[in-house]
């Protein structure tokens, strides 16, 4: 006699309110469990990285989302578990499918999931530089000279710029934290 196979939970991409994901997977988890279905939900993910930027100088770090307006869910798809997602404030439905939404592949999960623990331990800059560009050295041993970028080392986070030191171009190899665009 063959054994029943028991359904398995998959991930699947929610839509919602741009800016109001976090409200929404609060919202969501809340349902789950009033409605008595929260067994039925693993994990609600905001795809989302941490980015480093310069605002007035100072170097801050900030989150940003991958998919504004997105989140991930882990759940068993049931009539019953559709109608709590489906019904959560600031949610407008799942993506793709109609009637049943598609689920997304784990590995796509993993790749989102790796990404975040990278940007955690190592926070992007949003800022990026080309060459020719006028820059200015904020801080270190060159802090207030100006020059022009003269190579991008993106994986390196790093710019070699060409600084005007006692008359004489002199190429200096800076962190993309210690300059400002000019």
């Amino acid at each position: 006699m063959a054994q029943a196979v028991a359904p398995s939970k998959h991930w699947y991409i929610v839509h919602t309110y741009s800016g109001y994901e976090a409200r929404a997977k609060h919202s969501l988890l809340e349902r789950a469990k009033v409605f008595g279905h929260e067994d039925k939900f693993d994990e609600v993910l905001i795809p989302e990285e941490q980015v480093v930027e310069l605002v007035k100088g100072e170097k801050k770090t900030s989150k940003r989302k991958f998919f504004p307006g997105y989140i991930l869910v882990r759940m068993l798809l049931t009539d019953e578990t559709w109608h709590v997602v489906k019904d959560t404030p600031k949610v407008t439905g799942f993506v793709g499918g109609g009637e049943k939404p598609t689920p997304i592949d784990d590995e796509e999960v993993n790749r989102m999931t790796e990404q975040m623990k990278e940007g955690a331990s190592k926070p992007k800059p949003i800022i990026s530089f080309e060459e020719g560009e006028s820059v200015r050295v904020i801080s270190g041993p060159f802090a207030n000279f100006s020059g022009f970028v003269e190579e991008v080392q993106p994986d390196k986070e790093k710019v070699r710029v060409m600084v005007q030191v006692f008359g004489r171009a002199t190429p200096v190899v800076v962190d993309y934290s210690n300059l400002d665009k000019a």
